[in-house]
């Protein structure tokens, strides 16, 4: 693989020398509400130059991290079905070489196919899942395949109570009542995130943020912004606790940069992608 000619602040490994491979799924074909996510992996990388390569919080450095950007991957508009056999493809190859693929969305059904990709690799996989919206509907207007929809499609692929999900704090009342069977549901915020992380230990773990999770007084920048999110802090937090786990693959979606025309919340997203990736290095 060729590097990106603009990578990610920090991430400028060759391929064969890293040990996470982020990439861009520039696609929002099913946004059910406001368009705009296929441009936040080129907005992140271009505002990426703001923030430094140093966390403080971690005290460690994007310099020591070993990343190859390879850019966003080429998707089509319309039926997803082609682009999430690509993520998958392009997930599967990461994986394959013994590398961490990290992808930046696009709306969250690109997750479907990097978890197509992981459970190839991982059967017993599980899925850490932040996100405001519970994303469990089995159709959204007759589609199956949708944004509200992804984390059913997940749920076909890695069966019963094998989905965590923190942060919902919007859907409909049929897919609160189906979660109830079916996967574990974790409202309004992570306070349960230690125990769940306990029961996790030494299982593979698809971690998937939407960072809708997120306050819209701290994150406008978003399609479905719902009030009454976690603060920065807050995700932050859960960032780093997760990373005992033994996360395979990962991504962070739902950036919308058009909505934020300040530049915050871009900026916002830009610093935990550089605490994610310095709290996967070592995997």
């Amino acid at each position: 693989m060729n590097r990106n000619i603009e990578p990610f602040i920090g991430c400028e490994s060759e391929y064969s020398n890293a040990s996470i491979v982020l990439f861009g799924a520039p696609f929002d074909s099913t946004t059910s509400y406001r368009p705009g996510t296929r441009f936040a992996a080129k907005a992140m990388r271009a505002e990426s130059f703001g923030i430094e390569t140093y966390s403080p919080y971690q005290d460690s450095d994007l310099s020591d991290a070993a990343v190859f950007d390879a850019g966003d991957i080429e998707l089509g508009f319309g039926d997803p079905s082609p682009s999430l056999d690509r993520i998958e493809e392009f997930a599967a190859q990461v994986l394959n070489d013994g590398k961490l693929p990290l992808m930046i969305g696009g709306e969250h059904l690109v997750t479907l196919g990097a978890v197509k990709a992981a459970i190839r690799r991982y059967p017993n996989l599980r899925i850490l899942h932040f996100d405001a919206h519970a994303d469990l509907r089995d159709d959204y207007l007759g589609a199956k395949l949708s944004h509200a929809t992804v984390m059913r499609r997940v749920w076909e692929l890695v069966g019963d109570n094998r989905i965590f999900q923190f942060g919902i704090r919007s859907g409909d009342k049929t897919e609160f009542i189906w979660a109830k069977e079916h996967i574990e549901m974790y409202k309004f915020n992570f306070d349960m995130l230690p125990a769940v992380i306990d029961d996790l230990m030494h299982k593979p773990v698809y971690l998937s943020i939407d960072l809708d999770v997120l306050d819209p007084s701290e994150f406008p920048g978003t399609g479905t912004p719902e009030a009454g999110g976690v603060s920065f802090r807050d995700l932050l937090d859960a960032i780093l606790k997760a990373q005992v786990l033994n996360i395979v693959a990962c991504d962070m979606c739902e950036l919308c940069p058009v909505y934020d025309q300040s530049g915050a919340s871009t900026a916002m997203a830009n610093k935990l992608l550089r605490e994610l990736i310095l709290s996967l290095k070592h995997k």
